[in-house]
């Protein structure tokens, strides 16, 4: 690590082979804390840009953004507008100091990029939403809403389940992306007992943990996931699947999850190559949740067991 963070250049992690394309991981030589760290940010975005300037010139067709590589860098969201239309949800965000808008900056400043920029965020909302438990009507979202909790709440909320938050800041962020479009199952709560199925992001507290039901569900829509405090509630992983047999040297278990699990955002990339796609996913856009999902089925992906559910 220090040696690559002294040479101040991406490399390659892991290699993969998938039906008829070629997989590489690529890694950013920085901590997690220096992304926390604002005189940092010049450095990491060059680093990116560099990534995908590479990758186009080598002929990549996509380049996935991954974890700490989209939109991390001290977001403040002040404004959601979300509208649905043939089944695919939009957003159009407002955001200020954040890292690269989900690759939306290197998009804009390169509009001749051949290579298709990707973030994770469709897929991530496809796993969220077949996450939830079937019979559900009712959940709570805790945490730092993202791009990824504002749509799933939206989809949601078009289902007919209740969505309650906590926080009055959240709830007015939320209640101005929906509109009457959430008919009213978009509530003001701040009873947490009330609730089984907690849909989490960062800033979680270990307070507000402790007040969850026992037996309670934690389903993480963050990045990472969040502190284990209760032995008494069960903990869904960060979105992720199951791979197919089929994905040919995964020798190494990625992150905190599973054996042979990857998270939604190297998956969307896969799916992007394997079915063509010619369209960017990052920024503020979302591409067709339903379309999304069935790919990733088609191919062999497979939903993982909730916990709650296997015990």
């Amino acid at each position: 690590m220090m040696l690559t963070w002294i040479y101040g250049r991406t490399f390659v992690v892991e290699r993969n082979r998938f039906d008829k394309i070629k997989l590489q991981t690529w890694a950013i030589p920085k901590y997690k804390l220096q992304y926390r760290l604002k005189w940092q940010k010049e450095s990491i975005e060059n680093l990116i840009e560099e990534a995908v300037l590479e990758a186009d010139e080598k002929g990549a067709s996509v380049l996935s953004l991954g974890l700490m590589n989209q939109a991390s860098f001290l977001p403040i969201i002040s404004h959601y507008m979300l509208e649905s239309c043939d089944n695919s949800i939009k957003s159009n965000i407002v955001q200020s100091e954040e890292l690269n808008r989900y690759g939306e900056v290197y998009v804009k400043k390169y509009p001749e990029l051949k290579v298709k920029l990707v973030d994770w965020s469709s897929l991530a909302v496809a796993v969220l939403l077949h996450s939830i438990p079937k019979g559900t009507t009712q959940l709570l979202v805790g945490g730092k809403l993202t791009k990824v909790a504002v749509a799933v709440a939206f989809a949601l909320c078009q289902k007919g389940i209740q969505v309650a938050v906590s926080h009055e800041d959240e709830y007015e962020k939320l209640d101005k992306s929906s509109g009457t479009s959430s008919e009213g199952k978009l509530v003001m709560s701040k009873s947490y007992s009330s609730y089984k199925i907690w849909l989490v992001g960062d800033e979680m507290t270990e307070e507000e943990q402790r007040k969850a039901t026992k037996g309670t569900l934690f389903i993480p829509f963050s990045q990472f996931p969040p502190k284990r405090m209760r032995r008494d509630c069960f903990y869904h992983t960060t979105p992720a699947m199951q791979t197919p047999m089929a994905l040919e040297n995964v020798d190494s278990c990625e992150n905190w999850l599973p054996r042979r699990v990857m998270s939604a955002w190297r998956i969307a990339g896969i799916l992007h190559g394997l079915e063509g796609w010619e369209e960017h996913e990052c920024g503020s856009t979302l591409s067709d949740i339903d379309k999304v999902w069935e790919a990733c089925l088609k191919h062999g992906f497979q939903p993982l067991k909730i916990p709650a559910l296997s015990k």
